[in-house]
């Protein structure tokens, strides 16, 4: 067995182990049940040691105990949080970028000295919201002393498990009936302050070049978000399937990536040449992005897709693809379950390595059309693997979402290009900003209007929620298709 497939076998355990601890501890499992089968692996390693089958096998499970151990202690950290309210008085950091929505300012603080415990006999070091009035403009990195009590963010409903999804950042606490002085100091990282301060200056060019609603796609497509977008745009988007354009994933950037690279060979760039063009368009946007997590990890999926595929090696590039999920999980093992931006991120990556190559011996090879072709069928295999994870968790089914795929996928790469031209030359010369802000209105008023037609008609979409099982049947289907492929072309070679 090749060392290719050694690692290819240990980081799939190892995913598999967050994902059974993440969706099942400690259900099937307690702590102590995962210690002993430690010892046993390690036991059958020793004594097998010279077969080397049993070595890997011994070695996959202990990745697969691994993958469950890191998500056990979590859980069992979590589990062990006070749920009293407490009374809180200390200086804090805002630690993010606040957020506003629905006219409240959501916080996201720190504590900067140790505080009463909220860990049953442990120091706090959580972060915890709070919700703060529209009128005061708060800042990444501000220092605030504030009085409030301290409470247990809680669930609204059994649909959305709200606590966990905070959690996995980190954030556990909320803080009511605060009290709030302001100290005049920002403790915050100054790389990011400045990464922040061109972010939403760039946000801030766009707002006053282009109009409303189209600057609020626009922002979407560059910055990732719907928040600048009205409810009812953001239900079309939803009918249309179309909400994963103001995403920010490994899809899109890959999108992005490939368009970077036909446009750096148009412009008289070698392939090898072209690739760094891209790489180089990919960090820049994760940059402009403020480095969020989000942004960060669609860029890494979105360079290891490119790099596969300027080397021919889409269908092989397996092992960089779990590779860079397992560094992820080992960083934060609560994002597999709780996170579905990594969910749904991960997915389209791995639709594309394995859809897409299918789709180009079959359909591209003989229809290109400058890279059009190539930018649809990129959409549909991700939409494929997504889909299901879309129904479970929104419980939605667009019916025309291949169709406003095909008519606004094409044009996406060549609006954010405009759209990011007109930003930047908001910086330098406003006059070449506002012509390039109207070539970039054009495209962006044409996707406004055929998501809202589109999103208007009555059979847009229909609700359909499934559960797990047709979660798991679904992707079933999937590798079954994809099994019968690999061995139909293995016979023809």
């Amino acid at each position: 067995m090749t060392k290719s497939k050694i690692f290819f076998i240990l980081s799939l355990f190892f995913i598999g182990g967050v994902a059974v601890a993440s969706f099942y501890y400690p259900k099937i499992l307690s702590s102590n049940s995962i210690y002993l089968l430690v010892v046993l692996a390690l036991i059958t390693l020793v004594v097998f040691w010279s077969n080397k089958k049993s070595v890997i096998f011994s070695l996959a499970f202990l990745f697969f105990l691994l993958g469950m151990f890191l998500v056990s202690g979590k859980l069992e950290k979590i589990k062990n949080l006070s749920e009293e309210e407490k009374n809180f008085s200390s200086e804090v950091m805002i630690a993010k970028e606040p957020v506003i929505k629905d006219k409240i300012q959501t916080l996201v603080l720190e504590p900067l000295t140790q505080t009463s415990n909220v860990h049953n006999g442990h120091s706090m070091s959580t972060l915890f919201l709070l919700n703060a009035n529209v009128y005061e403009e708060y800042k990444y990195g501000e220092v605030l002393k504030i009085n409030c009590e301290l409470q247990r963010i809680k669930n609204f409903d059994n649909s959305f498990d709200y606590r966990m999804y905070l959690g996995k950042d980190g954030i556990f606490y909320e803080c009511k009936k605060p009290e709030i002085e302001r100290l005049n100091k920002n403790e915050g990282n100054g790389i990011y302050l400045t990464l922040l301060k061109i972010k939403n200056k760039f946000e801030e060019n766009i707002n006053k070049l282009i109009p409303a609603p189209e600057s609020g796609l626009l922002i979407g497509l560059i910055l990732g978000g719907s928040d600048q977008l009205s409810k009812n745009i953001k239900d079309n988007f939803s009918r249309t399937g179309m909400t994963h354009i103001v995403a920010v994933s490994g899809y899109n950037v890959t999108i992005i990536a490939e368009y970077l690279m036909i446009l750096g060979i148009f412009l008289g760039l070698w392939r090898r040449q072209a690739f760094w063009f891209a790489v180089t368009g990919i960090i820049l946007f994760v940059i402009i992005t403020g480095l969020s997590a989000s942004a960060v990890r669609a860029g890494i999926m979105g360079i290891l897709l490119i790099w596969a595929m300027k080397n021919g090696r889409l269908a092989n590039s397996e092992n960089a693809i779990l590779f860079s999920a397992g560094a992820m999980l080992l960083s934060n093992p609560l994002l597999l379950r709780w996170d579905i931006g990594f969910q749904l991120s991960f997915l389209a990556t791995i639709g594309i390595v394995y859809f897409y190559p299918i789709a180009e011996n079959y359909l591209i090879k003989n229809h290109k059309a400058f890279g059009i072709t190539e930018i649809l069928f990129l959409s549909i295999s991700a939409q494929i693997f997504v889909l299901p994870i879309i129904m479970f968790n929104f419980g939605t089914l667009s019916l025309i979402s291949l169709l406003a795929n095909i008519l606004i996928l094409p044009i996406i790469p060549f609006t954010m290009l405009l759209g990011f031209v007109s930003a930047l030359f908001g910086f330098i010369f406003e006059p070449v900003a506002i012509i390039f802000s109207w070539l970039a209105y054009l495209p962006l008023k044409y996707e406004t209007l055929i998501i809202n037609y589109l999103g208007s008609l009555k059979y847009a979409s229909v609700e359909m929620k499934i559960t797990w099982i047709g979660v798991a049947v679904w992707y079933i289907i999937l590798v079954g298709i994809i099994i019968i492929v690999k061995n139909k072309n293995k016979e023809e070679l």
